[in-house]
């Protein structure tokens, strides 16, 4: 064999070889891409097949109705009103500050506005809608959708928006939604939906759950840049419950159009403790806060020294004046520390040590008993059996008719006041003096109470029984507990002593030398109240002041006293409990009381069809 074909040999095995490598390898490849399509398409073809589905459709949320609140006679005092807003859902748009740039020639878009949705969508994941615009008008929502081609990623939806058709009446009751933030959403996709609105204060924070609902959806199929091409199907959102309250809206708004600046009115079902009336001056529109408050706006509210975003009737807080002295008189018997026909002698003031503390009527009202003490308010009678009981037996019995403890109102933030005691007053460390018991006989000194607090003092002094204020009477037109009188435990005084206390109450308003004989109701009506006047001075009146025949008509009014009175009516059979405050109302006979007629009045007129009823016991109560 020549050396040419010993080299042409050679070559062809090495070519060989390789060839039979390459073979080797492609059918390696070609069993492996056979195994893969084999994987691909029956061992794993049911999830890939899931997955080209969940590309091609796309599920969303859709926000539900907000429930609505009710009144006690089913009017809507929070209701829903249809809003058209435009939408933007990032993923769908290309560019979304050309989107916005686009839309803002449309429907001119602010840069705190451009900002403002910028910002959420990138908080947000790309395919949940961001609120663009609420509020559309018909016009603006019409050029939106002529222009809908040009705006990828733009949508107009009607939605609801939320509405109080009583305005600043039911303000700080019924309280305001606002948007939610981030803290709110805390991984809630319901809460991440346009339109979802949050309770920020009264009912609807206290039952923002009860009233939110549960979220519907909608399934849309997409091609592959996200563009919806159809609907294929929808599951409507299920509306929140409703809530009815104990409410009468329309009492409610004839009392504050009755009321001036500074005045707090409650109204209570003396045996259920359903609130009636929960009246408060100045307040707010809460439909203002649906689209947005204003910083101008905002602090016109915050520097407004009358507060008118504060409830007063709950977060407001007096020192309660002679309206306390029911409270020193149970103690007092209870105690056993002075019978009802002791009398004690007032000759207009008391010394103690250094320090005179004087009664209202400055001349004295001589010897008195207990049901004349209360009948003429008279203060020395109080020093003395203060100073015989001490604070702390005192402050017990006023926590037993719920004052100074917590109250189970569905308002929250609502202020539980002070009543204060030795412990207290240590805490502060400062020590608990005599004459610190002596002023607090007469509901002066450190108490700080509510409007609220008052009222369910009254209703337990009328009933005798631990009734705690509510406001809620159905949800989702289910009755909750403590409609009925009965489902309240006895406050465990005996009642010889609320017989006492009530019929003292009774010669306040109803016999002849009663600091409120002049409000007593009308006889006509045929019932009696029941009631105490109170005056708490807000500035310290000097002795020198005494002493040159000071008149606190001189004081400017922001120096004059505050006004109060509570009551409850029928004395025999009772119905109604009723508070009132009037700050800077100089007396409780000339401003509080006769308010508080005038609201028993028209509670007769509107929640019962007359005095009648068989027998001296007064028919049922509100319906």
């Amino acid at each position: 064999m020549s050396r040419r074909q010993r080299e042409e040999e050679r070559v062809r095995g090495i070519f060989g070889r390789r060839a039979l490598l390459l073979g080797v390898g492609q059918m390696g490849l070609l069993g492996y891409l056979a195994h893969r399509l084999h994987t691909l398409q029956v061992d794993e073809g049911e999830r890939y097949a899931t997955l080209a589905e969940e590309n091609r459709l796309s599920a969303r949320l859709i926000a539900p109705p907000r429930g609505r609140v009710l009144d006690r006679h089913g009017a809507i005092v929070a209701g829903n009103r249809l809003n058209w807003r435009a939408l933007l859902v990032a993923e769908q748009a290309h560019d979304v500050g050309a989107t916005l740039e686009t839309l803002s020639k449309i429907v001119p878009l602010t840069d705190a506005e451009r900002a403002r949705i910028e910002r959420e969508v990138r908080r947000r994941r790309r395919f949940v809608p961001v609120i663009v615009r609420e509020f559309l008008t018909w016009e603006e929502m019409a050029r939106i959708e002529l222009n809908a081609p040009d705006l990828p990623g733009i949508s107009v939806e009607l939605g609801t928006t939320r509405i109080y058709p009583e305005g600043e009446h039911l303000a700080h009751v019924v309280g305001y939604v606002a948007p939610p933030s981030e803290r709110d959403i805390d991984g809630d996709p319901l809460l991440e939906l346009p339109g979802i609105r949050v309770g920020r204060a009264g009912i609807e924070r206290h039952h923002d759950r009860t009233l939110r609902g549960r979220a519907g959806a909608v399934q849309l199929e997409v091609n592959a840049v996200g563009r919806v091409i159809r609907e294929l199907e929808r599951r409507e959102g299920v509306q929140g419950d409703d809530v009815q309250i104990s409410i009468d809206a329309g009492l409610q708004k004839s009392l504050r159009e009755k009321i001036e600046e500074g005045t707090s009115v409650v109204l209570m079902d003396a045996r259920s403790g359903e609130v009636l009336a929960l009246a408060s001056q100045p307040s707010f529109d809460p439909n203002i806060f649906n689209s947005g408050v204003s910083a101008a706006q905002w602090r016109q509210w915050t520097a407004n020294r009358a507060t008118p975003l504060i409830n007063k009737t709950t977060n407001g807080l007096y020192a309660p004046g002679s309206t306390f002295k029911m409270v020193v008189m149970l103690a007092a018997l209870e105690a056993r520390v002075v019978t009802p026909g002791e009398r004690i002698y007032c000759p207009g003031h008391m010394d103690l040590g250094d320090a005179r503390f004087h009664c209202w009527h400055r001349p004295g009202h001589g010897p008195v008993d207990m049901r004349q003490s209360l009948k003429v308010s008279c203060d020395v009678y109080y020093y003395e059996v203060a100073k015989r009981l001490g604070i702390d037996r005192i402050a017990a019995m006023a926590r037993r008719l719920g004052l100074g403890v917590p109250l189970d109102i569905e308002l929250p933030g609502t202020r539980t006041g002070v009543v204060p005691d030795r412990a207290w007053r240590q805490a502060q460390g400062r020590p608990w003096a005599l004459g610190d018991t002596v002023v607090h006989g007469i509901g002066q000194g450190f108490y700080q109470l509510t409007p609220l607090a008052l009222a369910t003092m009254t209703a337990r002094l009328a009933t005798g029984r631990a009734v705690q204020p509510h406001l809620t009477r159905l949800v989702g037109g289910r009755p909750v507990r403590g409609t009925r009188a009965e489902e309240w435990p006895s406050l465990g005084i005996p009642e010889a002593h609320l017989r006492l206390v009530r019929d003292a109450m009774w010669s306040v308003v109803n016999e002849e030398g009663g600091t409120a004989r002049t409000s007593r109701l009308p006889a006509a009506m045929g019932v009696q109240m029941a009631g105490k006047t109170g005056t708490t001075q807000v500035r310290r009146v000097s002795r020198e002041q005494r002493e040159r025949g000071f008149r606190v008509e001189q004081l400017p009014r922001e120096w004059r006293p505050h006004a109060l009175f509570v009551a409850y009516a029928p004395y025999e059979n009772p119905v109604f409990a009723v508070s009132v405050v009037v700050e800077h109302g100089t007396s409780g006979s000339g401003a509080a009381a006769p308010l508080a007629r005038d609201v028993l009045v028209e509670a007769f007129q509107r929640l019962r069809p007359g005095p009648g009823g068989a027998g001296p016991r007064v028919a049922e109560g509100p319906r």
